[in-house]
């Protein structure tokens, strides 16, 4: 069996998939992007599709979106179950990074073409995220100091870097160095909860950070999600409930390949 992350990945850690719907939105950080006729290219090679993967575009600057039983949810995790949000630093990035690596590990396990994060995995991650760090939307949830969620949600860097052209010299450095008046959306990368500690109201409890943040920084007026399954029903359930709408589709493809065809396809010479 032969399957298909992206022209240039190889897990779904990586930027994944084809682009098959929201050609004409300008990626994110960390979203592939390929022209329409490369679905043609990949189908009409025998690949077939096995699972797509939905981007929401968010709001984060309206509240009025939200349906109000997530904000009882949430409110319920910080008052009932003893949720405290705190921010992760720059200096105990990596730190932290090896209990995202735990968390990620056991909440995405079961889900279609997971690989888990090992330590080389997380020393070339930590590095990548300090280049685009910003404190605010670096997350970490805690019930009696013990760490049972995180969310780390990226400024879209790309809108600093369009404006660069390429090049750092001779202003692009100051249009990097300024970048956070310019970046007015941002990609939640990741949201995971220990599944023990799923029941709690975690989950909602980041999310409306996320609202909190924005209020404090009202530059920031939307944003999209990381990828999310189709089939992963709950958190499409809580993405519609927070008034997301499906922008972007990339599709995951794979081909079946038959051993001894495939052998006496080689044996034949031909």
């Amino acid at each position: 069996m032969e399957r298909m992350v992206g022209p240039a990945d190889f897990t779904v850690n990586d930027e994944s998939g084809i682009v098959v719907e929201g050609h004409d939105i300008q990626p994110m950080i960390r979203e592939p992007w390929h022209p329409r006729y490369y679905q043609g290219l990949v189908e009409g090679s025998g690949m077939e599709k096995v699972v797509d993967l939905y981007m929401y575009d968010l709001n984060v600057a309206d509240r009025s979106q939200v349906l109000p039983a997530l904000f009882e949810v949430g409110q319920a995790a910080l008052d009932e179950h003893g949720v405290v949000i705190r921010n992760m630093s720059r200096r105990k990035l990596r730190k932290d990074f090896d209990v995202f690596a735990e968390i990620y590990n056991q909440a995405w396990r079961k889900n279609w073409g997971f690989v888990p994060y090992d330590e080389h995995d997380l020393d070339e991650y930590a590095l990548e995220m300090q280049l685009v760090y910003a404190r605010e939307w670096f997350m970490v949830a805690e019930i009696d100091g013990e760490t049972v969620g995180m969310a780390i949600t990226v400024p879209d860097i790309n809108r600093a870097l369009k404006g660069m052209n390429g090049r750092l010299l001779p202003l692009g450095w100051w249009k990097y160095l300024r970048r956070s008046t310019v970046i007015d959306r941002v990609r939640v990368g990741f949201l995971g909860v220990k599944p023990e500690f799923q029941h709690t109201g975690v989950a909602a409890a980041l999310y409306l950070h996320h609202y909190d943040v924005c209020e404090a920084a009202p530059i920031i007026t939307g944003g999209e999600t990381g990828w999310i399954l189709e089939t992963n029903t709950n958190m499409n359930r809580g993405m519609e409930a927070m008034g997301g709408v499906i922008i972007k589709r990339y599709r995951m493809y794979e081909r079946l390949l038959d051993d001894d065809a495939e052998y006496q396809h080689l044996a034949s010479g031909a």
